[in-house]
């Protein structure tokens, strides 16, 4: 049984080959004992679980509009942390639209425009993570992605759960 409680998370789901890549990279960079949950690329981090039917329904709908055209397009600093960036006027308008339909319900933070990224380091020493920036960059190429649609995700504390993968 669902629980009304506890928040939900949206993500873009990614091609199984680029998530074990990304996960790869995040278990490298990431703190030890931090990486429960995999590499990830947010779309929304809360929202409320008793809006969960209506998150299913329109997660369906933005997805049945098939993949989502995305660009790896650069090394990103986090002050604290590194991630791969992410450009997409197809993901920006889905998450748009995403956006307006629960906007009441909304977090601040998840009330913010798009800023598409996957972290793969996070709350390191600012010298860490500037090495880091640094030696992924050396090796990054960037690339386009077909994003098959969105995973749907309850917070429940700590690991999240996966409830649906929703595709085109």
């Amino acid at each position: 049984m669902p629980d009304d409680h506890a928040p939900l998370v949206v993500t873009l789901a990614l091609p199984d080959d680029v998530q074990d890549e990304l996960d790869a990279l995040r278990r490298r960079w990431f703190p030890a004992g931090r990486t429960a949950v995999g590499a990830h690329l947010t779309l929304f981090h809360a929202v409320p679980g008793a809006l969960e039917g209506q998150v299913r329904a329109d997660l369906e709908e933005v997805a049945g509009r098939g993949p989502v055209a995305v660009r790896l397009s650069g090394v990103l600093s986090l002050g604290r942390g590194a991630a791969y960036a992410v450009d997409s006027p197809d993901l920006a308008r889905r998450h748009d639209e995403l956006q307006r339909a629960w906007w009441a319900h909304l977090t601040r933070q998840d009330q913010q425009r798009l800023r598409a990224h996957v972290t793969l380091q996070n709350k390191v020493e600012a010298a860490v993570a500037r090495q880091t920036v640094e030696t992924l960059r050396g090796g990054f190429e960037p690339r386009d992605v077909e994003a098959p649609g969105f995973d749907l995700w309850r917070y429940d504390g700590g690991p999240w759960t996966h409830l649906e993968r929703f595709t085109g």
